[in-house]
């Protein structure tokens, strides 16, 4: 029987192209994006077709897909340009935890791989209960530095994550801004007078220096400073809104949290 359910798909971003690998369905994959990092045989099995907000529109076309899978606004260019050549194009704009979740079930069924899905986010989703109902204390106050120059705090799923760990994002009212522009902090004292008590970092696309951060103007009297409570999380396993961010970014998160509240017993 034929198989109603796209079988050329090109993701223009990671999480949709990890999502599939982990559900089986890499198969159906025919294009990637060049940031694709996760997971690490997709770099050498698929052609690299986009970076985030460009793509090689005379490649993807010439792969001949029957479905095109992005993310967020800043693709809607890429999308409208492939939607006017008559391609097929779903683009996702999740940004919070819940969002993600939606985005995992609704890429499952557009690949008819809806059981695949519900058996995946089984363990996933108890353990996100088991988090929020553990409420350890005590609970550090947490700043997640998305970028170093503007400084720009972290986005709406990583202030949830955050909380969903134990802890408590210090920009909370930050982190509803989808756009980093509208996260930029003014004065870098701004961190400084919220005193969290871990820093996270995670560079988009470049190494963490912490450092860099230590050494800030002023920054010794931030608590995270002087206890060393510095940390970095590797991009692509908290800064792409898919799988690795409830998964390994979460974990990270918890770890790290654990690691302080060990640190203020002794």
């Amino acid at each position: 029987m034929k198989d109603f359910y796209p079988s050329r798909i090109v993701c223009l971003t990671e999480e949709s192209t990890e999502l599939l690998y982990l559900l089986g369905e890499e198969e159906r994959i025919v294009g990637i994006s060049g940031f694709t990092v996760r997971p690490p045989r997709a770099r050498k099995e698929k052609p690299k077709v986009s970076a985030f907000t460009s793509a090689k529109i005379d490649k993807i076309l010439a792969l001949q897909p029957d479905l095109v899978i992005g993310f967020s606004d800043l693709q809607a260019d890429i999308a409208a340009e492939l939607i006017r050549k008559g391609i097929n194009v779903y683009i996702f704009n999740q940004r919070s935890v819940d969002e993600i979740i939606s985005m995992i079930k609704q890429l499952g069924a557009l690949v008819g791989a809806t059981e695949k899905v519900e058996q995946w986010l089984v363990p996933v989703l108890q353990k996100i209960d088991t988090l929020k109902a553990a409420r350890q204390m005590p609970r550090p106050k947490v700043y997640f530095e998305e970028w170093n120059d503007p400084l720009i705090t972290g986005i709406q799923w990583v202030a949830e994550l955050i909380e969903i760990a134990g802890g408590d994002d210090c920009f909370p009212e930050n982190s509803k801004e989808s756009l980093g522009v509208n996260r930029i902090l003014s004065d870098p004292q701004e961190v400084v007078s919220r005193q969290p008590d871990i820093i996270i970092g995670s560079w988009c696309g470049k190494k963490f220096r912490p450092e860099q951060v230590a050494n800030r103007e002023g920054w010794e009297l931030v608590p995270a400073v002087a206890n060393q409570h510095i940390y970095e999380i590797k991009s692509p396993l908290i800064l792409q809104p898919g799988p690795a961010a409830l998964t390994d970014g979460l974990d990270e998160i918890v770890n790290i949290i654990e690691a302080w509240r060990t640190s203020m017993i002794k």
